[in-house]
């Protein structure tokens, strides 16, 4: 009989990787970026060509969290987004 995995040790949470934001367990890749990857387009199996090393129930659960804890998600992406916007201006505008 086949080893069976809990899903939930797939999506973990620590404060002292990737900000504590959830993320792939094992892993640095956080649930938010492959949330980007899936609302890009790509398909499970595009992920797994970008990120070889994880598995097809480790992707799928990801989605699952982000699907279940959309609304959250989405709030830590804009604000990546504003950081990202910011940070980008700020050599511009001393040029200015």
């Amino acid at each position: 009989m086949a080893t069976l995995t809990d899903i939930g040790t797939l999506i973990v949470e620590t404060p002292e990787i990737c900000g504590g934001r959830p993320r792939i367990a094992g892993t640095r890749i956080s649930i938010a970026q492959i949330a980007v990857w899936y609302k890009e387009g790509l398909s499970v199996e595009e992920i797994l060509d970008e990120i070889p090393y994880l598995t097809l129930a480790k992707v799928y659960a990801a989605l699952s969290y982000y699907h279940a804890n959309k609304a959250e998600i989405e709030v830590d992406l804009a604000v990546e987004l504003t950081e990202y916007q910011r940070l980008e201006a700020e050599p511009k505008a001393g040029k200015l």
